[in-house]
């Protein structure tokens, strides 16, 4: 077990002076904005209604410290897992049994690729805190990607700066993936729930990066698609006309690992079968739920406990203000604050039997009307772009989006 002892330093003085959110309108028709650029289908409602007329001014050098916090964190985690994965470890962090091979086997191949994911943030007097990070699914790709970008022509401020390179981080992610399996042909099928208008617009933006990096792309719903593992069609097939079917040696999923490992036990051993014989690669890969599951907070903290950057959380429970979450829990759902042992906030949702982390309370940021602020960074190989959601409470799925202009 790795060990390193951080103590945090005095509280930095332009955080306790800037840790209020500045905001400034917003506004313009990005809906004729995105039309110019070719983005039509970005256009659903699920992706626009919750962009308020006003952005974050977001001071360059704390954009720097969130950008540099997601590299160092995206480090220490991987340098925290144990070498061979030891099942002990794998039981810790909740990972699901009939995944262990398939985890252990792309994480001992660098050729399975992580793609991208999502460092969940908290801006304090004392610097960025990392609450979580979405490392298999996350999404908000369209909005920090296409429309917090775009909001800037929209609104006029063509002189602007924003972090917000999350799409030609994504083009090079795809370009090293192919190029490191260049004897696949460069065929990619991205799947998600078909019920879901969110997930396909974020798959939309994906595949367009996909496109550009060389590959040929097709959008399915995952149960749309049909997995063989014997003889000479065995592979990965989806229909993409008439009658006529393709099999893709990549594939791009928007559900989670753990979900497919209790819901669909059959396709994670098809999947295995499928990436042990070099027949499919799949991003994001395997091993990726062990930076997903809230167990890794958990046992960050074990082995680097007081890093700056991050807060106490335990597999039990803490004294004073903190947080209880499930280890796969979404959106918010389940995730309780508790109080000198009672509770005092809980939301309601489907991870109630999950086991909890249990992570120290931190304020977030807030801004002149008392909303609460949590930003999000993206790394697609390196940290890439910053986009804030907002809400009275607890952040969920459906707090609001709001674009940052760089001071």
């Amino acid at each position: 077990m790795l060990v390193a002892i951080y103590v945090s330093d005095s509280v930095n003085p332009s955080y306790a002076a800037e840790n209020k959110i500045k905001l400034i309108p917003h506004g313009g028709n990005i809906t004729t904005a995105l039309q110019g650029l070719g983005w039509n289908w970005v256009l659903e409602d699920e992706s626009i209604n919750y962009l308020p007329d006003e952005a974050v001014v977001l001071p360059r050098h704390q954009a720097d410290d969130l950008l540099r916090a997601a590299d160092e964190l995206y480090e220490i985690m991987v340098a925290s897992v144990p070498e061979d994965l030891p099942d002990d470890f794998l039981c810790q962090l909740g990972i699901p049994e009939n995944l262990w091979k398939l985890v252990r086997h792309s994480w001992n191949d660098e050729r399975h690729w992580h793609l991208y994911g999502r460092f969940d943030m908290a801006q304090t007097p004392d610097g960025p805190k990392l609450i979580e990070f979405n490392a298999d699914t996350a999404t908000s790709i369209p909005e920090t990607a296409i429309l917090q970008w775009a909001s800037l022509a929209a609104a006029g401020k063509h002189n602007a700066a924003q972090a917000s390179g999350l799409y030609e981080a994504l083009v090079a992610q795809f370009k090293q993936w192919r190029d490191m399996n260049a004897d696949l042909e460069p065929s990619l099928v991205l799947t998600y729930m078909e019920a879901s208008a969110e997930d396909r617009t974020n798959c939309e933006v994906v595949a367009q990066a996909a496109q550009e990096a060389g590959f040929n792309t097709h959008l399915c719903p995952i149960d749309q698609i049909n997995v063989t593992v014997f003889g000479e069609d065995r592979g990965i097939w989806a229909q993409v006309g008439v009658e006529q079917w393709q099999r893709f040696s990549f594939m791009y999923k928007l559900i989670p690992w753990e979900q497919l490992a209790w819901e669909e036990p059959e396709v994670i051993t098809d999947l295995e079968n499928l990436s042990f014989t070099r027949t499919i690669m799949v991003v994001n890969p395997a091993y990726t739920l062990l930076f997903q599951s809230k167990g890794m907070l958990a046992w960050l903290w074990q082995n680097y406990p007081h890093h700056p950057l991050l807060l106490e959380t335990s597999f039990t429970p803490l004294t004073g203000k903190y947080i209880a979450k499930p280890f796969f829990g979404r959106e918010g759902q389940n995730v309780e604050v508790v109080v000198n042992g009672e509770s005092v906030t809980h939301i309601a949702g489907e991870y109630d039997q999950q086991p909890l982390v249990y992570q120290q309370f931190c304020d977030f940021p807030q801004d002149q009307a008392g909303n609460l602020y949590q930003a999000g960074v993206f790394w697609a190989g390196e940290a890439c772009a910053i986009g804030y959601r907002r809400a009275e409470g607890i952040i969920t799925n459906t707090s609001q989006f709001l674009a940052h202009i760089l001071e």
